[in-house]
């Protein structure tokens, strides 16, 4: 390959990097936390004053006095299999238009005497804000807006890809297997970068194309629609029913499951949603399968009659689909990760945090780079806008890191302070990340590397602290299965301590003119 198509490719790849690298760090450390996020659900959910779930037996009567007290839930309402600190009710619904002001969901249940009981406040929205971080790359924008600036990342990370393979092709016999550590750290770096991105590249080939598609999703279907001029999928559903949805003239919802479990045996439902509107009455069944890739984070969905119990759509519904369903449900469990159990789950958490460090280190070789060429123009000091970017590839990664763990850790405390924590938690992750990046520009890059990788690390030891103040009687432990959320964030504090040992070492010992030396690292804003 010549040597001049070698150098563009590197120039694209750098650029293309640079831009769209510290966001593709947040989107990718949220994506590997959402890995576990039931578990992170139930670890941050209050215990509600809320009566125990009654068995499923007694769901018509519960349905019956939620519709006679409150019938502007006949709308839509969600009757829950499945029922824990992450989900504490049997029967919930939610009052607000989609996409036009403020939502509010209702949870309800029978007290011992009968009577009908009904709360606001519900289990923990921190693991719903660290999906959010993760679906629009950290923006703090409306949904509709912060998607397309997602999609437009994608298509540069995708870019990013192309370019990389390209780069290493010359050298890939050679350095495939290659990591040398010395004195040349740069080397290092680019070393461990390489091995990240080509060892990961099928991983991250799926997360670009999967990625674009959920970005683009309306305007691609849209794209189709006005193309093939085909019926959409709800024109082609069962026609509407001329009549209104009520407890008594659908099935019990355990006749439902009991119907289900014969015609899709393997199959759990884990929700029922019954839905009523001008085109009639049904219910959305969530389950999943686990010997299928889903189209949901964690589930499929089957539409089924409410009055027969019979299977009217799957073609979201794993192991019923066809072809053309089955192929386009796999690329959303390839991205997902619902599929395989704990193990997958597990590469996919490791393949996110090796996602977020092959963006890091990107953008650590990017700034040695740029040294090198201003060493050779002649530039004794590096340029601000080197200075600036290393200030900036620090503050947004650990600021991202020590923002999520400060927000989970307050899910413990905040129940106890206030009724609306879902608002609280969107603004300490905000406040810790910015002042991270502030800190991290005033102070530079090289000094503030190590104070702000202890102050990560605080951060991570924040989570099992509020367990631990739990035992004291603040706050709540539902389980054993906490233990499991306490451990990753002490290992991950430990982690960051030892960074922060190394990062203090390095920069004391860097070249005078290294933008990580902090014998010359004067303010960003000087």
């Amino acid at each position: 390959m010549r040597t001049d198509i070698v150098r563009m490719y590197k120039d694209i790849h750098g650029w293309v990097g640079i831009v769209s690298g510290l966001a593709l760090f947040i989107a990718f450390y949220a994506g590997a936390i959402t890995m576990f996020e039931g578990p992170l659900q139930r670890w941050a959910s209050p215990p509600l004053a809320l009566a125990s779930p009654p068995d499923m037996a007694r769901t018509p009567e519960l349905i019956a006095k939620v519709l006679a007290a409150h019938p502007e839930a006949a709308k839509s309402y969600d009757i829950h299999v499945e029922t824990g600190p992450e989900q504490p009710a049997r029967l919930s619904w939610t009052t607000g238009e989609r996409g036009h002001g403020p939502r509010e969901t209702h949870y309800a249940s029978l007290n011992a005497d009968g009577s009908l009981q009904v709360t606001d406040h519900g289990p923990s929205q921190v693991a719903e804000l660290v999906d959010v971080l993760h679906q629009q790359v950290g923006l703090p924008f409306a949904h509709e807006i912060s998607m397309p600036i997602m999609g437009a990342v994608s298509l540069l990370y995708a870019i990013a890809l192309i370019s990389g393979v390209i780069i290493l092709l010359p050298s890939l016999t050679k350095d495939l297997f290659a990591f040398r550590i010395g004195k040349n750290v740069k080397r290092m770096w680019l070393d461990f970068h390489n091995i990240l991105g080509l060892f990961s590249l099928p991983f991250h080939i799926v997360m670009a194309l999967s990625a674009t598609v959920f970005a683009f999703h309306d305007q691609f279907y849209a794209a189709q629609d006005l193309v093939a001029r085909a019926p959409s999928v709800e024109t082609r559903q069962t026609p509407p029913r001329a009549v209104t949805m009520s407890a008594g003239m659908a099935l019990p919802p355990a006749a439902i499951i009991a119907r289900l479990n014969q015609q899709a045996p393997g199959f759990t439902p884990m929700t029922l949603s019954y839905q009523s509107g001008p085109r009639g009455e049904s219910i959305r069944v969530q389950g999943r399968d686990p010997r299928y890739g889903m189209r949901g984070e964690t589930f499929g969905i089957a539409t089924v009659d409410p009055y027969s119990g019979t299977i009217t759509s799957a073609d979201y519904m794993p192991g019923k689909q066809d072809k053309g369903f089955a192929i386009l449900s796999s690329f959303f469990a390839l991205h997902f990760g619902n599929f395989g159990g704990p193990p997958v789950r597990w590469s996919y958490f490791l393949l996110g945090m090796g996602g977020a460090l092959l963006f890091y280190t990107g953008n650590l070789l990017w700034v040695e780079s740029r040294r090198k060429r201003e060493r050779k123009a002649g530039a004794v000091e590096q340029t601000r806008s080197t200075r600036i970017l290393a200030a900036l590839t620090v503050g947004v990664s650990l600021g991202c890191v020590a923002g999520i763990s400060a927000t989970i850790a307050a899910a413990k405390l905040l129940p106890l302070i206030t009724g609306s924590a879902a608002g609280w938690h969107s603004a300490i992750y905000y406040a810790v990340f910015l002042a991270v990046i502030g800190w991290s520009l005033v102070r530079g890059g090289a000094k503030a590397g190590p104070e702000l990788l202890v102050v990560t690390a605080l951060a991570y030891a924040l989570i099992p602290t509020a367990s631990l103040l739990a035992l004291a009687g603040i706050g709540w432990n539902h389980d054993a299965s906490g233990l499991f959320i306490d451990a990753v964030a002490l290992i991950g504090a430990g982690l960051m301590l030892v960074l922060a040992r190394r990062a203090y070492g390095r920069s004391a010992s860097a070249p005078v003119d290294s933008v990580w030396s902090n014998t010359s690292d004067p303010r960003v804003s000087a």
